[in-house]
């Protein structure tokens, strides 16, 4: 079904936004909910996706309504119904999302995934972009509705409660230390310790390494070396509580991550680091147009690279050179 089926709603548009997950794709839609809300007028827009990552969209202004489910679409559909809504914005496009359309049986706009190009680049490793961002793909999908952007890049808004006072802040002053995110959801997005060790040793200055509970060994280790001027935070923090961090933060270095793109939302200086995957995939930081504080690390011209869409949990060559050959000193020189 698709938007071509169907006349422009005339009066007060409601719109559903579907996309179920994960932190850092929830992120990047965070522009089609800014365009929507401001650019038609009076719009009610609502947004769906899972339970567990619902609490990423509670404080945006631009939402009216979050709908989350705990296992399975069928959980609201009969609610959804009640909705009435003008239009569906698929910015998730599978099976579950596809469940939605046809039992709302509304225009819907769904953005096109390009999973044949994307495979082709992983078999093939041919690097050349083949469809832009991934904000230029939702942008694309909204056409029908004479939606442009605006320029602003993406959003995240911290609930109050959230926000952190000078104690909890362990002593770090606003803007005057360096927020690494250590984690990654697959191996071949995450340095090696070995680099990790190098990196914290030539960054200057007071360090908070981010992550989850299961980068909490690794933390351990790092923070040993240096622990004047080393924080640990790695599974410590709610995500929010980690956004704060990296709002607050001089220099943001990271992998390809969600909070990567949490940190292109505040505008910060990043670094983000490559190892499996590779930018021309689409999903590097969105910085608001003429803002160049994006900066990119990788190994060029290694011939296995891309060896995945997403990452993977091993290196298919066993030597995972996109991550070993990286160079520490690359990184630091990026630093403002």
């Amino acid at each position: 079904m698709t938007s071509q089926n169907y006349p422009l709603a005339l009066s007060v548009p409601k719109i559903l936004i579907i996309r179920f997950s994960s932190i850092g794709d929830i992120v990047l839609t965070t522009p089609v909910i800014r365009w929507l809300k401001n650019q038609m007028a009076g719009a009610q827009i609502h947004y769906l996706t899972k339970k567990n990552f619902a609490g990423i969209l509670e404080a945006n202004p631009y939402l009216d309504k979050i709908y989350s489910i705990q296992k399975t679409t069928r959980e609201l559909l009969v609610d959804l119904k009640k909705e009435q809504y003008d239009y569906v914005v698929d910015l998730h496009n599978n099976l579950r999302s596809l469940t939605v359309k046809t039992y709302l049986n509304v225009p819907s706009f769904s953005v096109k995934k390009y999973h044949f190009q994307r495979l082709q680049m992983v078999w093939f490793k041919n690097r050349t972009p083949f469809a832009g961002h991934v904000v230029e793909r939702y942008l694309s999908c909204l056409g029908p509705l004479n939606i442009h952007d605006d320029g602003l890049g993406l959003d995240y808004f911290i609930p109050d409660e959230s926000a952190m006072n000078s104690e909890q802040l362990g002593g770090l002053e606003p803007r005057q230390y360096t927020a690494l995110v250590i984690g990654a959801k697959h191996y071949t997005k995450r340095l090696p310790i070995e680099k990790l060790k190098e990196l914290v040793q030539q960054i200057p200055g007071k360090i908070i390494l981010l992550g989850g509970k299961e980068d909490l060994k690794i933390a351990e280790e790092l923070s040993s070396l240096h622990p004047e001027k080393i924080s640990n935070a790695c599974g410590k923090l709610s995500l929010h509580e980690s956004a704060f961090m990296i709002k607050n933060a001089q220099v943001v270095i990271s992998h390809d991550t969600g909070l990567m793109h949490i940190a292109a939302a505040f505008q910060k200086t990043i670094i983000s680091i490559w190892g499996g995957t590779v930018p021309e995939l689409g999903m590097t930081p969105w910085m608001p147009q003429n803002m160049n504080l994006s900066h990119i690390v990788e190994v060029k011209n290694l011939r296995c690279r891309p060896c995945s869409k997403i990452g993977r949990n091993d290196c298919p060559e066993k030597h995972f050179k996109c991550m070993r050959d990286i160079l520490v000193s690359e990184i630091v020189q990026k630093m403002p």
